[in-house]
């Protein structure tokens, strides 16, 4: 329970330290076994790599090592037997030095603990901590600098990507001057101070020993892409727990010391992992953590830091949106308007934001507002509209109110921005669907397609089977009419049948999929069956996502198809004006990938069920054996030493076990056929995807042989009038209301001008989401690099596209 407790409520590790020790001086055998369930918990957090629960737990055993219950000699074993683990890791000779994620998490592992136990150490058993010190400098002398590219928030310039400290060096900077500073910490409480004279009267408990696991064998042949699998492997199973976010300017924060920030966002991020679903605690225990001094600036930034982290935030984003909520109501006269300023902070440097980030930010806040009546002062972004179209701030404005005409109406929507009502130009089109048969518009349709739209509209109502309606097609009007016109009846007339909801859509699919299916036999067709959809549902970017995104689910249209689509020349032409291509894009990956991740699943839950099916037929067995054994020959004929009856339910027993031995084993093998070709397939899929996107950015990209750079494209255009993205004023948020500090009519010249040319915009965006789909699928792409380095990354590649799907991919130069 006392470990639960400090797992579950981490800020409170100093106190339940305290308890324990206390309890040592009644009970010492109690307290002994706490220390031995810590090191047996201990031993299998390491084994299995779960690396909150290594973090916490070093935590816990600082804690007890102030309180007298453990000795500071062993603590300080603790931190050798890691340190050296990790030396060895980042070896060149004896290591795997792509499992530098390992090595690092355990490094930061010890630095995190000094803030709680720095002091004790360095009074108790100073030389040894000073050991510890020297070895960590030595260590962060012999490592790699890790570089954010592909993970950083913001598109930083590539000149100076690296310069910046990584987190390992940031948080050994700010230990440097705690140490300094004589190992005083405001936010972390000391309530062992109080009971130091009881407290040195407890027995002091040995702390077994530990082993680090050893890093996985360096591949049999050593090459880049051998080390960068290794290397993405290693960062998804001990990924960096934060990235900062520094939404606001220095003065709301300036106060801290350096190491307080960082021991208040362990506090923020401990919290939101061990609340996650419980959101009503959560935010409770966010705002009432043990720290002498205000922190909502810093609380915001945490949270949004997660929210956005790339590659993948911790929890699912609405869990972030919900405890953002919370907060809100929790502290109504601080926190919403510190969540406003951080908006706006983020609304100036939307150009620079990554593309991943922007979408995630569009869904949050469209979100957020949906709780809170929609209200926010339009006015201030109004000047959005005397930028062009394609300018990143338009597009934000016009991306959050399709998004919010969702979750909510169209009207309602409009009557929200009544204090800026020229937005309502970025509103979506407020029409339904767009039927090509309704005879509204009829004069461009021939009277013959609206008469079969009409019969086949007749023969659903009449529930005619979807096998009757084939043969209807196949006798009457494919013949005559040709496979456009019939492609575009059918489809236009069954859409449009179930255009009143999402069920009505789902039942015609169910009942009629057959006969689209039978139409769009091939890809091509089901690129024109696609194009009917969007055609149809033009006016309505959701209906078109859900459409094609059920008619994969039902096998209708291939992720082939949706590809091909999506690279038509006309949603090219959308790719930095709006998300809807993107959204059908984003399905379908994600589509084929969970179907990946269920057959993995099943896989998995299969093998298990096979070796216990295999233990269940051999004891069957050795029970039937054991049985016969006890016949006995009496003049050559067998006589029963075992009941019969006995003997021929055992028999039964083998052959039932065998059976079912045999069942699992062919259900495997099917299932692992499946994935095998499920993993073809989507070899094929991203093959496909980034031949597409290479093509479509050779064709406006610079020449290949300028020397062109992403911060290039932003300033061809650039001239007196140019914008300042990065101007300090633009993050400076007012104390009392949030509100910028600057003109808030139209924001002044860092947001009133956009001088990036279309083109260079496009370039822009369309590299933005390569990057974000490459990091997203990155543990799926990694498998076919060999394939995709040879077909599609050659020499012939422009650099900026390879540099984005590298960055994506997280590989580094000098592995190229």
């Amino acid at each position: 329970f006392f470990l639960q407790c400090a797992e579950q409520l981490p800020h409170k590790i100093p106190l339940y330290g305290t308890l324990i020790g206390l309890l040592n001086l009644e009970d010492e055998d109690f307290v002994k076994k706490i220390v031995e369930n810590t090191q047996n918990s201990f031993q299998d957090a390491l084994d299995s790599g779960n690396s909150d629960r290594i973090r916490i737990l070093m935590r816990f055993l600082t804690a007890l090592m102030c309180s007298k219950v453990l000795q500071p000699a062993s603590l300080v074993v603790v931190f050798e037997t890691l340190l050296s683990s990790a030396a060895i890791t980042v070896d060149e000779e004896k290591g795997n030095p792509s499992w530098q994620a390992r090595a690092d998490f355990y490094v930061i592992c010890i630095l995190s603990c000094l803030p709680w136990g720095g002091a004790e150490l360095a009074e108790q058993v100073p030389e040894e901590i000073e050991r510890v010190l020297v070895g960590v400098q030595a260590y962060l002398s012999i490592r790699r600098h890790t570089s954010d590219s592909g993970l950083s928030f913001f598109e930083d310039d590539e000149s100076g990507g690296d310069i910046e400290k990584d987190f390992l060096e940031d948080l050994w900077e700010r230990i440097q001057v705690l140490s300094n500073n004589g190992w005083k910490v405001e936010s972390v409480p000391r309530p062992h101070l109080s009971f130091e004279a009881q407290l040195v009267a407890g027995k002091s408990h040995e702390f077994g020993p530990i082993s680090c696991p050893e890093q996985p064998e360096l591949p049999s042949t050593i090459s880049a892409v051998a080390y960068g699998k290794q290397k993405h492997e290693a960062e998804l199973k001990y990924p960096q727990r934060t990235r900062r976010l520094n939404i606001f300017p220095a003065s709301k924060t300036e106060d801290l010391q350096p190491i307080d920030r960082f021991v208040v966002e362990e506090y923020l991020l401990d919290v939101l992992l061990f609340f996650n679903g419980c959101r009503k605690e959560c935010a409770s225990f966010m705002v009432g953590l043990p720290v002498p001094f205000r922190y909502e600036y810093l609380m915001a930034e945490t949270i949004f830091s997660q929210l956005l982290l790339l590659p993948h935030p911790p929890f699912k984003p609405i869990y972030y949106t919900l405890v953002i909520m919370d907060l809100c109501k929790a502290l109504p006269g601080a926190f919403p308007a510190v969540v406003a300023g951080a908006v706006r902070a983020l609304f100036d440097k939307i150009a620079d934001l990554d593309m991943e980030c922007r979408t995630r930010l569009i869904l949050w806040f469209s979100h957020h507002l949906s709780n809170f009546q929609f209200i926010w002062p339009w006015e201030e972004w109004a000047y959005v509209l005397d930028l062009p179209k394609w300018a990143p701030q338009r597009v934000f404005v016009q991306e959050i109110l399709e998004r919010e005409v969702r979750l909510s109406y169209w009207d309602k929507i409009k009557q929200s921005i009544e204090n800026a009502p020229a937005l309502e130009e970025l509103l979506p089109p407020k029409g339904g669907p767009n039927f090509k048969y309704s005879g509204v518009d009829g004069q461009e349709k021939s009277e013959q397609e609206q008469a079969l739209s009409a019969e086949l509209s007749n023969k659903v109502k009449g529930r005619q089977s979807a096998s009757d309606i084939i043969v209807w097609i196949e006798e009457n009007v494919y013949p005559t009419h040709g496979l456009e016109v019939t492609l575009s009846v059918v489809v236009q007339t069954l859409l449009d049948i179930g255009s009143k909801s999402f069920t009505h859509l789902i039942t015609v699919l169910e009942r009629y999929g057959q006969v689209m299916a039978k139409l769009c036999s091939d890809q091509d067709k089901q690129v024109m069956l696609i194009a009917e959809v969007g055609s149809y549902w033009k006016n309505n970017a959701q209906m078109t996502a859900i459409a094609i995104d059920r008619m994969m689910g039902y096998r209708l249209v291939s992720n082939l198809a949706i590809v091909r689509w999506v690279f038509s020349p006309e949603n090219i032409e959308q790719f930095h004006l709006s998300d809807r291509p993107w959204e059908v894009l984003r399905n379908a990956i994600s589509k084929t990938y969970n179907r990946i991740t269920d057959l993995r699943k099943e896989i998995s839950s299969l093998k298990k069920g096979v070796i216990s099916a295999e233990e269940a037929a051999s004891k069957a067995n050795a029970d039937l054996e054991a049985a016969e054994s006890k016949l006995t020959l009496v003049e050559g004929e067998p006589v029963l030493g075992e009941n019969p009856a006995k003997l021929k339910h055992l028999k039964s027993v083998a052959e039932k076990a065998k059976e079912e031995e045999e069942s699992m084993h062919d259900s495997l093998q099917t299932k692992e056929a499946l994935l095998a070709r499920a993993l073809d397939e989507n070899e094929v899929l991203f093959l496909s995807l980034y031949k597409n996107f290479s093509t479509v950015l050779m064709e406006r990209l610079p020449d290949a042989s300028s020397d062109a750079t992403l911060q290039s494209l932003k300033s061809v255009h650039g001239d007196s009038m140019a914008v300042d993205l990065e101007e300090p004023s633009t993050m400076e948020v007012d104390d009392e209301n949030g509100m910028p500090k600057k003109s808030q009519s139209n924001g002044g010249k860092a947001t009133n001008t956009y001088n990036v040319r279309e083109k260079e915009q496009w370039c822009l965006s369309t590299l933005g989401y390569v990057k974000a789909f490459s990091r997203q699928y990155a543990s799926e792409i990694w498998p076919h690099i060999e394939k995709l380095d040879a077909e599609v990354f050659t020499g012939d590649a422009h650099p900026l596209f390879r540099k984005a799907v590298y960055s994506g991919l997280r590989r580094l130069s000098n592995e190229l």
